[in-house]
């Protein structure tokens, strides 16, 4: 259990390395765009679906490392009520709904990555699949981090949840 969360911190680390660099592109590329268009007069075709591409990257993969270091968006008012199995249980049942988020991400995502792969994004150049890799990467990531949690707390070790805090 130890090495698989040596891993899958260093996964998280990188995502959030990635997603941090695509906040910072993403801007870079709007200023861009703005500069261009207001100080140039001529419009950068390339940089609003390129923002939007780079968006979703940086937004998933974020998500996915939210959900692993528990600090995602959660309605947690039954966990302080409840008793420490009960609790188990319910933090079990909420990953267990997450992971099979996380799989649908990765199948549907791919179903529409592969109905729009012949399509070619105009300014880009580039196959319209594209626009759904962040949605299967974020899903392969949510499922993996949310089946370490499952894995973490059937092994009776913390899962850096709200309700407990754990070293990485």
């Amino acid at each position: 259990m130890i090495a698989i969360a040596k891993l899958t911190g260093v996964l998280a680390r990188i995502a959030l390395w990635v997603a941090g660099a695509g906040l910072i592109a993403m801007t870079a590329m709007i200023a861009a765009q703005v500069f261009f268009r207001y100080v140039l007069n001529d419009s950068l075709i390339w940089t609003e679906p390129m923002s939007v591409m780079v968006m979703g990257w940086f937004i998933l993969l974020g998500a996915a490392v939210g959900i692993r270091e528990g600090n995602h968006l959660s309605f947690e008012i039954l966990l302080y009520l409840a008793s420490d199995r009960m609790k188990a249980v319910l933090l079990s049942v909420s990953d267990v709904v997450v992971t099979g988020f996380g799989i649908g991400m990765v199948v549907y995502g791919w179903q529409l990555a592969a109905k729009t792969a012949a399509n070619t994004i105009p300014s880009l150049g580039i196959s319209g699949a594209w626009d759904f890799m962040p949605l299967i990467a974020g899903g392969v990531l949510i499922s993996l981090f949310t089946l370490e949690r499952l894995a973490r707390r059937a092994a009776g070790l913390p899962t850096s949840s709200f309700t407990d805090k754990v070293d990485h």
